[in-house]
C-alpha cells in the first residue's frame, strides 16, 4: 500500500513539474521573485515527502475526537510500566491523524526524533493515563503549543546544542 501511494505521488509530481508555468522575466524583476531558488526548494521538499514512504518505518497514531474538545494530542510514552510509543518506537516518521467522525481531518507528520526533541523541550507538559485498564501513560501536547514560537525556539536551541556537541566530538 505504501509503495502504491509513493508511486501515485511520484507520477502526479512528475506531471505537475512538466506543466508548471513560470513567471516572466518582467514579473521576476517587478516582484523580486527568485523562481529558480523557490522551485529548487519546492521540488526538494516534494522529494522529502516521497522519501517518507520509501524504505522507511512509520508510526501512525490517530486521535478520535477528544482533540477537538481539548486542543491536545496524546503521545504515549509508557505502557504496563515499560517504554512504549514515542519512547520505544523505531520508526523514522510519526504520523498523527486528527479524526472527525471516523474521517481523517488532518495529519501531523514529524520525524520521530524531531517529535522527541519537541516533547523534551516543552516547558509544561501534562501526563494522563489511558488505554486498556489505564495502563498507558501519555503526554498531552497542546496542538497550538506545538507550533508556537517558544517551542520552535526551544527546538532550535536543542538542535543547535546537539550540532555543537557533534562538532566537539569530531575534534
Amino acid at each position: 500500500m505504501v509503495v502504491g501511494i509513493q508511486t501515485i505521488n511520484s507520477k502526479k509530481i512528475y506531471q505537475r513539474r512538466n506543466r508548471m508555468t513560470r513567471p516572466t522575466k518582467e514579473d521576476r524583476k517587478k516582484y523580486d521573485i527568485d523562481f529558480a531558488g523557490d522551485l529548487k526548494f519546492g521540488l526538494g521538499m516534494e522529494d522529502e515527502v516521497i522519501a517518507m514512504f520509501k524504505d522507511k518505518k512509520i508510526e501512525v497514531k490517530s486521535e478520535k475526537g477528544m482533540w477537538q474538545r481539548t486542543g491536545n494530542i496524546a503521545v504515549e510514552y509508557e505502557s504496563w510500566g515499560k517504554p512504549s510509543g514515542i519512547n520505544a518506537t523505531e520508526s523514522d516518521y510519526w504520523f498523527h491523524n486528527l479524526c472527525i467522525n471516523g474521517d481523517i481531518y488532518a495529519t501531523l507528520v514529524f520525524k520521530t526524533e524531531t517529535l522527541r526533541k519537541i516533547v523534551d523541550s516543552l516547558d509544561f507538559i501534562k501526563t494522563v493515563k489511558g488505554g486498556d485498564h489505564n495502563a498507558s501513560k501519555m503526554y498531552l501536547v497542546n496542538i497550538k503549543k506545538l507550533f508556537s514560537s517558544d517551542v520552535i525556539k526551544a527546538y532550535k536551541g536543542v538542535a543547535e546544542m546537539q550540532q555543537e556537541n557533534k562538532s566537539d566530538e569530531e575534534c
